[in-house]
């Protein structure tokens, strides 16, 4: 079994792979740091609302952009002894033509990879998270870059945070774009000030494509948390909503990457030690000795 593992900066979203395609799918929140040993207890975890173990899982696909929590999950990974393939402009199998590839976000390269294959080029990925981003793929099916902004959950919570009496609120639909009380105006600002923002970077964006390739149809994919909240039918446009195109673009990129990009690790010996040690006290514990 292919495990794909995406590691934003608000959820740990976990994507069980059969035949290439996403069966099933299992999200955290994501801690801020993580050890080792409880990046592989959250794996163990998640798996388990399935009845699955990773003992059950062959290989491990990740794409991660928050660095020290990619990293702990990446060495309990290899700790197991799993094959080990993190996403990178390296190794996504699509060319990557902007001034920095290494600055990219795996997932912003992976969600290009995934709307090339799956929705056709050139396209505009709309990725609704803790960042509200556009990764532009030509027709060629290169990432040529995109726009970043505030997301709107980010935004919500600073304007609570920074403000003296300024609730917390949730992003509903508006009754109305005129709000009569505080919560309908932060509501209104919010959500159709988000709608406005996606319209205008892709309006942009997609004459700025055309102009390169006259006469193409633009594919528009939403995707992220908010992609599914049911205002989201205001922006015009959208051929398709894809809530699982970052892990759609792991499970690509697994069955595409070439056999040397695989890392390929063994338990180590202190790790093996451990396990036996604890797993033996465990057993005289439970035979009635004391474990020492």
């Amino acid at each position: 079994m292919l495990l794909a593992i995406d590691v934003g900066n608000s959820n740990i979203t976990l994507g069980l792979v059969e035949d290439g395609r996403v069966a099933g799918t299992r999200r955290a929140v994501t801690p801020p740091r993580a050890t080792v040993d409880e990046a592989e207890l959250l794996l163990r975890e998640l798996l388990d609302l399935d009845g699955l173990r990773l003992e059950d899982v062959d290989r491990v696909v990740l794409a991660s952009v928050v660095p020290q929590v990619g990293r702990a999950i990446a060495s309990a990974v290899a700790r197991r002894g799993l094959p080990l393939l993190e996403a990178t402009a390296d190794n996504v199998p699509i060319p990557v033509r902007v001034d920095q590839p290494s600055e990219v976000g795996a997932d912003r390269l992976v969600n290009a990879l995934a709307a090339g294959r799956r929705y056709g080029t050139p396209a505009m990925v709309l990725d609704f998270g803790t960042a509200t981003t556009v990764d532009v793929v030509a027709r060629d099916g290169a990432f040529i870059g995109g726009a970043i902004a505030p997301g709107i959950e980010l935004g919500l919570e600073a304007l609570s945070a920074r403000t003296a009496r300024l609730p917390r609120v949730e992003p509903l639909r508006p009754e109305h774009a005129i709000g009569r009380d505080t919560v309908s105006a932060i509501r209104s600002g919010a959500v159709y000030g988000t709608i406005g923002l996606a319209r205008e970077l892709l309006d942009r964006i997609r004459a700025e494509l055309l102009a390169d390739a006259p006469g193409s149809r633009v594919a528009v994919v939403l995707t992220g948390g908010v992609s599914q909240l049911p205002w989201i039918d205001e922006l015009p446009g959208v051929d398709a909503i894809d809530p699982d195109l970052t892990l759609s673009g792991l499970a690509i990129l697994a069955a595409e990457a070439a056999p040397s990009a695989w890392s390929s690790a063994t338990p180590s010996p202190t790790a093996t030690a451990r396990h036996t040690t604890v797993t033996a006290r465990g057993a005289r514990a439970a035979a009635g000795g004391t474990g020492r």
